[in-house]
């Protein structure tokens, strides 16, 4: 069973929601019933590869162990920077195993939703050394983790965000217009993967496979119209969902191609991803930076961070060369804008008015456009670089 792919996922999820709505109208809890509604769509998808249940299971309790032992050892010995480090690094070490193994040909350590979940295992040892969370109670920690809707490709949700949503039982009428806007986002999300995504994508072969110069244009547009409508489609689709089992997923996109910069866009597209980074990765980098005065000024420093945030995300993606230069594309692209926004006079003084707004989206879409060109690894395999 493929998780919003195949029919027998949409109906074994439209039969297993029903009970979760009618706790919901009851004002009873749904956790419970969506942990065992979660275990059941794990085990249907992974059932082809039983191994990757094992993994899963052993990264649970390694994740686990991880997250709970860090509270102990954060209030022994403080703010340590080999404590916290240790951690993250036994944290991400499943998910190296599995990218390391990848390029070796051979995949070890890999189940469904590995990524996504070592996000929120991350992000997780991260607060608990800030302070901000001091307890994890073991059967949420799963939920959490496993959430079927967002299991696959998110959003990412954070584990305090969720938490109030887990403890939370709404009011009737609160509860139903939870639904009435969950249907709304996945019948939504329907149309934009299945009907959008799929035409797009049709054009996409039709037209745009061809070794020519027209022909890999077309397929650099269409290639990211339907990469758009497809994964915002699945976002929609997941959080509409989520909303039905009580948890207010945080949505994932918002109208990206309408972006006018490309820090407006990394603010609207993957939103979830970006804002992880920004928040677990960029700012930590420039205050570390600043702090020990690594650079002489802020810009320089912002073009540093935007450089290595955006390669580290590239590396997410998967080593191969196409997602390395999609991240390190990225970076060098936000570290620009920052420069001219921050220095060009020209800039500041035309920012608002209307003709600059729409340069500024023409110009910021097509360079979005050659991104996902590099992401497909098309655009490698035409210059011969992989």
């Amino acid at each position: 069973m493929g998780l919003f792919s195949d029919a027998g996922f949409f109906a074994a999820a439209g039969a297993l929601t029903v009970p979760a709505v009618i706790l919901g109208i009851k004002e009873k809890p749904i956790g419970m019933y969506g942990l065992a509604v979660t275990l059941f769509f794990v085990i249907m998808a992974s059932k082809a590869q039983p191994i990757s249940l094992i993994y899963m299971g052993l990264y649970c309790v390694l994740e686990y162990g991880l997250v709970r032992g860090m509270i102990p050892a954060v209030k022994r010995f403080g703010r340590n920077g080999y404590l916290y480090w240790g951690f993250i690094l036994m944290s991400l070490a499943p998910l190296i195993v599995y990218k390391l193994t990848g390029v070796a040909g051979h995949s070890v350590f890999g189940f469904m939703g590995i990524s996504y979940m070592t996000f929120k295992s991350v992000q997780m040892i991260i607060e608990i050394y800030d302070g901000l969370i001091d307890s994890v109670r073991p059967v949420e920690f799963v939920y959490f983790l496993l959430f079927f809707p967002c299991i696959l490709s998110g959003p990412i949700d954070r584990s305090r965000r969720f938490h109030e949503d887990y403890i939370t039982v709404r009011k009737k009428q609160d509860y139903l217009d939870m639904v009435g806007t969950g249907m709304y986002k996945f019948m939504l999300g329907a149309v934009f993967k299945f009907a959008a995504g799929s035409g797009v994508y049709q054009a996409m072969l039709w037209l745009g496979m061809k070794n020519t110069l027209g022909s890999a244009i077309i397929y650099m547009y269409t290639y990211g119209c339907y990469l758009y409508f497809d994964f915002a489609g699945y976002s929609l689709m997941a959080v509409g969902l989520s909303y039905m089992y009580g948890i207010k997923a945080p949505d994932n996109f918002n109208k990206p191609f309408l972006s006018t910069d490309m820090k407006d866009f990394w603010d609207r597209w993957h939103i979830s991803l970006s804002h992880w980074f920004r928040d677990f990765i960029f700012s930590r980098l420039m205050m570390r930076s600043i702090k020990g005065k690594w650079f002489k000024s802020k810009l320089t420093a912002a073009s540093f961070g935007f450089i290595v945030n955006m390669g580290v995300m590239g590396v997410w993606h998967g080593l191969d060369i196409h997602f390395i230069m999609y991240g390190l594309y990225h970076g060098v692209l936000l570290s620009l804008t920052e420069i001219y926004q921050k220095k060009s006079k020209f800039h500041k003084k035309h920012k608002k008015e209307r003709w600059y707004l729409g340069v500024s989206w023409f110009i910021t879409f097509n360079l979005v456009m050659f991104g996902f060109f590099i992401f497909s690894g098309r655009f490698t395999q035409l210059v011969g670089i992989e």
